[in-house]
C-alpha cells in the first residue's frame, strides 16, 4: 500500500511506500539516498574522522524504515526490491560491528 502522493524528487513519478511516508520518497530513492549516508559513516570509521551521533541515528532510522517496508511487502515481495534493502541492512549491521569493536570519535551534541 502506498502513501498518499509521488516521490519528492524531480521527475519521479513513482509511489511513496506508507513505511517511507516521512521521508516522501520512493524506494529506490531512499535506498540510493540510504547507501550514501551509510558508505560515508563508513568511510569516515574506517579514516579516523569524528561521526556525529545525528548520523548514526539517521541511519538507524533507515533500517528501521528498511524492515518496516519489508513488513508491509511481506505478503508480495519483489525480489530486486528486497535485495537491495537487505544488501543495506548488512552495511548497517556492518558499520555497528566496527563501531562495536574499532575506538570511533562520536560528535555528540552538548
Amino acid at each position: 500500500m502506498a502513501a498518499p502522493g509521488n516521490c519528492r524528487r524531480e521527475f519521479c513519478q513513482n509511489p511513496v511506500p506508507t513505511a517511507l511516508a516521512a521521508e516522501r520518497l520512493c524506494l529506490d530513492h531512499f535506498l540510493d539516498e540510504a547507501f550514501v549516508r551509510a558508505d560515508h559513516a563508513l568511510e569516515d570509521c574506517r579514516n579516523g574522522r569524528t561521526i556525529h551521533s545525528a548520523e548514526l541515528e539517521w541511519l538507524l532510522a533507515d533500517a528501521l524504515s528498511v524492515v518496516t517496508h519489508l513488513e508491509d511487502q511481506a505478503a508480495t515481495p519483489n525480489p530486486a526490491d528486497r535485495d537491495h534493502m537487505l544488501e543495506l541492512l548488512l552495511i548497517l549491521a556492518n558499520l555497528h560491528e566496527y563501531v562495536a569493536h574499532h575506538f570511533v570519535q562520536l560528535d555528540i551534541p552538548a
